[in-house]
């Protein structure tokens, strides 16, 4: 059969995101490859026989995609994410990230999709039925930071597709691999996986790219395209495939050798290099309580080197909350989204600035999962003074946690 994600029973999702800036910043011609792919029988794309397909084009918000991943990840069949675009990364907290409509170099924290919004998605699902298939094209940094680091997901994510180094004085790039795809299926052929992939690539040409193909939940392979064969280059997977492999911060990112021991992660001088796949892999790997340990050895770093409200700080405080999240611990991690909103604002970040209005939609968020109701009472007031200051972009958030509340005093469902 074909690319099969599980359970063939059980109906597929298959989401594709062709996401790239506006304008002059625009590196590849993403939603080019949408109509190839939207004339692909919907089976073929999951490889089960009923399958649903969302597409997004060019999206503007990254709530709106990470809502959208989120919302496929919650199906329980298997899960096949197509995406087209350009990785950028973040100059000062170096991390990945997937450009979209609005996003600039000097708005990418604000306006771009954070890649491991992506890992953390995908690592809460049953290993074994997620695939992530990618054509990407990467400016100088990111290509240099994937080149290094590579670009799974962490164990039981498959990740295939390639990765092209572009700069801003070529043509937008055309995502020929995922168009080879489309090619492929539309002449009747269901290859498998890994085929599929090894012909597609041959026909998107051996032109200098990065091919992924990571197949094993603890396995990654990332090489230069040659010839249209890829061979292992270990040099090239590891801290993301490590990463993964122990599973890292907030609920994804990479994998590729054995799993990092996270007892001399929680030591004074934390280790020299990202630290983010190890934290989020130890997390996704069940180990909470290191994965907090960890995060809290870098926060107290941070506020050693920089202080307390420092961005650096704050960064980590932010990292705690998603891990909480992860480790199903939603009180928690409401109070420390909340206590990173108050950081930001004491440090004059506008109400609406982008970051605040993330932390505090987040702590809102983890508030309505909280069970216990006394629980749950001790934390609104924290939460309304909040709202109040935070309205953010949600129509009548805060009468909705108002309501709740009432709800919560009177006894009766909201």
């Amino acid at each position: 059969m074909v690319i099969t994600g599980g359970d063939s029973a059980a109906p597929g999702t298959a989401l594709l995101i062709a996401a790239a800036p506006v304008g002059k910043g625009r590196l590849v011609d993403a939603s080019s490859v949408l109509p190839a792919l939207a004339a692909v029988p919907p089976s073929a794309l999951t490889g089960t026989p009923a399958a649903t397909v969302v597409e997004l084009a060019d999206p503007l918000d990254p709530q709106t995609v990470l809502t959208r991943i989120r919302a496929a990840a919650a199906a329980e069949g298997p899960l096949f994410l197509y995406i087209a675009g350009q990785l950028q990364l973040d100059r000062k907290q170096r991390l990945l990230h997937l450009a979209l409509a609005r996003t600039t170099p000097a708005t990418m924290r604000y306006t771009a999709l954070p890649w491991h919004w992506v890992a953390a998605e995908a690592a809460i699902r049953r290993p074994g039925t997620t695939t992530v298939v990618v054509d990407l094209a990467a400016d100088a940094e990111a290509w240099r930071y994937v080149a290094s680091k590579g670009l799974a997901l962490g164990p039981g994510v498959r990740v295939y597709g390639r990765v092209v180094p572009v700069t801003q004085r070529r043509d937008a790039a055309i995502p020929d691999y995922l168009k080879a795809y489309a090619t492929i299926w539309r002449s009747g052929a269901r290859p498998a996986l890994a085929t599929l992939h090894e012909q597609a690539s041959a026909r998107a040409g051996t032109e200098e790219s990065l091919l992924l193909a990571i197949d094993a939940p603890s396995a990654a392979r990332v090489a230069p395209a040659m010839a249209g064969q890829v061979t292992p280059t270990p040099a090239q997977a590891p801290a993301h495939a490590q990463a993964r492999a122990a599973q890292a911060a907030p609920a994804a990112r990479q994998s590729a050798a054995a799993p990092p021991q996270f007892d001399t992660a929680v030591q004074a001088t934390p280790p020299v290099d990202d630290p983010h796949p190890a934290i989020l892999a130890a997390a996704q790997a069940g180990r909470h309580a290191e994965a907090a340990a960890a995060a809290a050895a870098w926060e107290q770093q941070e506020l050693r080197v920089h202080g307390p409200g420092s961005v650096q700080a704050i960064h980590w405080l932010e990292v705690r909350a998603d891990l909480a999240r992860l480790a199903r611990d939603p009180r928690l991690s409401c109070e420390l989204w909340m206590a990173a909103a108050d950081a930001r604002l004491a440090r004059q970040q506008s109400s609406d600035d982008p970051d605040v209005e993330g932390a505090v939609d987040r702590a809102h968020h983890q508030w309505e999962q909280i069970r216990d109701p006394e629980r749950a009472r001790t934390l609104a007031p924290l939460l309304v003074r909040l709202r109040r200051s935070v309205p953010g972009r949600q129509r009548g958030a805060l009468q909705v946690l108002q309501r709740r509340l009432e709800s919560l005093h009177s006894g009766r469902p909201a």
